[in-house]
């Protein structure tokens, strides 16, 4: 094995570069290098994007969220609140009350989910990092605040800490007869108004539908002192979430539904990954022909080599041997493409995630001003892979089929 190795490696780096065999070896090693930046490349930015979309939405939702499988609202505790509370790992737990709204500003109205939260919602959630104008603050003393979505604060022409026009809110009563309603629309209603504290921006899906109030806003307008629509927990920084999650789940019992982040928007996840195994079939087939080239470079190597061979053959060598030799030379040429592409695509990576060089057209439009890079381990280790079957395959059938051939 370690007389194949130094004949491969002479063979690798001959020093008679201009040799025509010589520069297509090194073209080969060029091929697949830029197939493996490109590669590295394009996942990065993938995972750049996707992390930012899922960033978004990770500001308004809980680490875990506990819903009832049957029904609206649900009494806390029948959900083992207070035990939850108590589990290792869970830093804070939230209630939560919703039901749909129609709002009213001045000679505007928006119907919106109306959310109402306890004090710790703000620490489940990173919601009032989210601020476009106003504060977060929901209440203060006796006096109550909404915290509005932006996309509704823009079709209400909304303004915040407006004292002189306050929001009207209408949530509908349960247990109407229709018949009344019909006589009265108004009994239909629970009716109230509120001051627009602050106005945030998060997702589109969470703009144009949520409002948050305080919790005793909510539970005055539905009259109810005791249901919540959800439990939402936020867990500790190193806290292990599939133990929790089935630890709660266990509390929680068959009437309640526990998700995670992922569960939460599980369309979204199943987006996400089919999108990138997307990337992975087309830039891996891109990947796949350039690193083919070996199959063409091997043989005119063989080839050109037919006398080294011969006198090899002559000194005593087997023909596994010289088969193993070329072996190596294929394993070589592609996993010196690889590495070299691995390195250069992790520069340039780190250069964008650092300094942002590479700019979004129209950036002032969107969140980020450059492409978001995110480069991660096991891309890294995938695309070796590939790039180590594939120019093993290519090399294997090359040094086994050519080499006997030039032989017979």
């Amino acid at each position: 094995m370690q007389l194949a190795w130094k004949i491969a490696k002479r063979y690798f780096i001959a020093k008679r570069s201009h040799h025509l065999i010589n520069i297509i070896s090194k073209v080969s090693v060029i091929g697949v290098g830029v197939g493996t930046m490109g590669l590295i490349i394009v996942l990065s930015v993938f995972n750049g994007f996707g992390n930012l979309v899922l960033s978004m939405y990770n500001s308004f939702d809980p680490d875990l969220k506990i819903t009832p499988v049957h029904g609206k609202t649900f009494d806390p505790e029948k959900a083992s609140l207070s035990k939850i509370k108590t589990i290792k790992g869970v830093e804070s737990v939230s209630v939560s009350l919703e039901e749909n709204a129609l709002l009213r500003y001045r000679d505007r109205q928006f119907i919106a989910t109306i959310k109402g939260v306890d004090e710790d919602y703000f620490t489940t959630t990173g919601l009032q990092n989210k601020i476009i104008d106003g504060t977060s603050v929901l209440q203060n003393g006796a006096v109550d605040y909404m915290f509005v979505g932006g996309q509704i604060a823009y079709s209400l022409g909304l303004k915040t800490n407006d004292p002189l026009n306050r929001i009207s809110v209408f949530v509908p009563l349960k247990g109407v007869d229709a018949s009344t309603a019909l006589m009265d629309p108004t009994t239909a209603f629970a009716q109230r108004s509120i001051i627009a504290s602050g106005i945030f921006s998060v997702q589109q899906d969470f703009d144009t539908k949520y409002v948050i109030v305080p919790l005793r806003f909510m539970r005055e307008m539905m009259s109810d002192t005791i249901s919540v629509s959800a439990l939402e927990i936020k867990l500790e920084a190193n806290a292990n979430s599939n133990e929790i999650l089935n630890q709660v789940e266990q509390l929680a019992g068959k009437d309640f539904d526990v998700k995670d982040r992922y569960r939460q928007h599980d369309f979204l996840y199943k987006i996400l990954k089919s999108e990138k195994a997307g990337v992975y079939l087309i830039l891996g087939f891109i990947l796949l022909i350039a690193t083919f080239n070996i199959f063409g470079t091997l043989t005119m190597l063989i080839i050109d080599k037919k006398k080294d061979i011969v006198t090899l053959m002559n000194l005593g060598a087997t023909l596994p041997l010289v088969q193993r030799i070329f072996l190596i030379e294929g394993l070589l040429i592609s996993l010196g493409g690889a590495l070299g592409g691995m390195i250069v695509g992790t520069t340039i990576c780190f250069l964008q995630q650092t300094f942002g060089i590479i700019k979004l057209d129209n950036s002032e439009s969107f969140i980020v001003q450059a492409y978001p890079v995110d480069m991660q381990l096991n891309d890294f280790l995938l695309v070796f892979l590939i790039v180590f079957v594939i120019g093993f395959a290519a090399a294997w059938l090359t040094s086994r089929m050519i080499v006997k051939r030039q032989l017979d």
